[in-house]
């Protein structure tokens, strides 16, 4: 079902003509998967300006710029190995936002992050083949992101010179998005836990908020 659940990146940055858009789309709640830190140095969504229900479910507690990663040659390879970090050290978070966005009068639901690629891929991919997704629809709606990426730079270096300058400073794996990794990590998803719904399952969702998310996603149409 369309116009239920979105994704994005950093929606603090929105202003006047962005939030009259946003008003638009009927958005009840926004779930903020950034760390404590993100949110402080800047900023969250602008309640005051557009009232709702805003959640903060910190997936990680710190960004791969805060920390030591390894270097791969293969940018697919390194999203292999942060993405399995993820899963393994925050399974119960990831658990905890699917079942918020499932619960009544949630949805219509944004999820958000800092770039809208790796916290909210992710999220977005255990919702997805929890729901029957095919993995190659998930794989491209992740490899979506690149483009979105680019924009979010070429914006960037008009409004925003310093996150710009962050852009290009960070390993170019920081900012790519590649098909191949979420396919792998969905077929680790598959083999060790079932898929993504017995991952979610062994991490606290119950059969509530399962039944509650399918039905409010899974429309009659797409069973054909």
């Amino acid at each position: 079902a369309w116009g239920r659940l979105y994704r994005a990146d950093g929606l603090q940055r929105l202003d006047a003509d962005d939030l009259a858009t946003f008003a638009r789309l009927g958005i009840r709640t926004v779930v903020d998967l950034r760390t404590e830190r993100e949110v402080e140095r800047h900023g969250a969504f602008p309640v005051a300006a557009h009232p709702l229900d805003w959640h903060h479910v910190s997936i990680v507690d710190a960004t791969w710029g805060e920390m030591e990663t390894p270097t791969y040659d293969d940018v697919a390879d390194f999203l292999v190995w942060a993405y399995r970090v993820m899963l393994e050290e925050s399974a119960a978070r990831f658990a905890r936002a699917f079942t918020l966005l499932a619960g009544a009068g949630v949805q219509p639901a944004v999820y958000h992050c800092a770039a809208g690629k790796d916290r909210t891929g992710i999220l977005t991919a255990l919702v997805l083949s929890s729901l029957g997704v095919p993995d190659e629809w998930i794989a491209a709606d992740y490899a979506l992101t690149e483009e979105a990426m680019a924009r979010k730079v070429a914006w960037a270096r008009v409004h925003l010179p310093e996150l710009a300058a962050r852009f290009d400073r960070v390993p170019r794996a920081f900012v790519a998005a590649d098909p191949r990794a979420m396919t792998v990590i969905l077929d680790d998803l598959r083999r060790d836990h079932g898929g993504a719904e017995g991952y979610l399952r062994a991490h606290g969702v119950g059969d509530e908020a399962m039944t509650a998310m399918r039905g409010a996603l899974v429309s009659p149409s797409s069973s054909r």
